[in-house]
């Protein structure tokens, strides 16, 4: 055999474990986008803000979310309390494998106002939160890799790495690393990087349940890693396909705070 045609056979044998670990982590990233959840869900919970030495700020807020197939997702917040955040509203439409609509409900200026794309790693009412961290990212914009198994607090995961295909002109992030609970497929962990070695942030799942047959999480911890601010988000009650109508899903219906109310758990 020449020394070239060596040379093709060790380059083809090195890239097939790279290969391989690619092929299970896209596998894997679309277990996790595709994991039963419902044609649609309804949710009450809270929105409670952490930081060292300030008491805890709690928001209470509903959540309303519309699969429309073909990887179509519609989606409402709208805190209740207190006062001053009072039925401001985010809504989302996540198109299908490219990117995500977002308009922001100000109802003291009785204003909605359109989320730039430059704006996606704005934080959210000044939570943890960015606004990227509230789509409903395709696994076809990342490439994803399985790089092992791991036991987080007693339970098994595996470990997958997501890095945006576009060097990060559609992501505030650079990478993405998930700790996937092998029975639910919901990620318990995931650490988000930003350019650096180190993570900047890290959402933690704290608390999972069954609801209606569908996996739920219950409570969970986004934490800025350098600040060590927390905001936590935690579901009182839930409730799945109940046929809510897409006609809440837009903008006009943005200013009737009540016209979801029937839906709610």
């Amino acid at each position: 055999m020449g020394l070239i045609a060596a040379a093709v056979i060790l380059t083809l044998l090195a890239t097939l474990p790279a290969a391989a670990d690619t092929d299970a982590g896209m596998a894997l990233a679309m277990d996790v986008y595709q994991r039963p959840d419902g044609d649609d869900a309804a949710t009450r919970g809270s929105m409670i803000l952490r930081e060292e030495g300030r008491s805890p700020r709690e928001r209470e807020m509903v959540t309303l979310r519309l699969d429309r197939g073909d990887d179509e997702t519609r989606s409402l917040i709208r805190f209740n309390s207190p006062a001053d955040i009072r039925d401001t509203a985010l809504l989302m439409h996540d198109h299908a494998r490219d990117t995500t609509d977002q308009w922001l409900y100000l109802p003291a200026l009785d204003r909605t106002r359109r989320i730039a794309s430059d704006r996606r790693g704005g934080r959210f009412v000044s939570s943890d939160f960015f606004y990227e961290d509230l789509q409903n990212r395709h696994p076809s914009q990342d490439i994803n890799r399985l790089t092992g198994t791991e036991t987080i607090d007693g339970v098994e995961t595996s470990r997958l790495e997501s890095i945006p295909r576009d060097d990060g002109e559609e992501s505030v992030y650079s990478k993405r690393v998930s700790w996937v609970h092998e029975e639910t497929r919901i990620p318990i962990r995931v650490d988000f990087y930003q350019g650096g070695e180190q993570p900047a942030k890290r959402l933690e799942v704290q608390r999972v349940e069954r609801h209606q047959g569908y996996w739920t999480v219950m409570s969970s911890i986004m934490t800025d890693l350098e600040s060590g601010h927390r905001t936590e988000l935690r579901v009182d009650s839930v409730v799945y396909d109940q046929g809510i109508p897409d006609s809440l899903f837009v903008t006009e219906a943005l200013r009737d705070a009540a016209a979801a109310d029937v839906y709610l758990p």
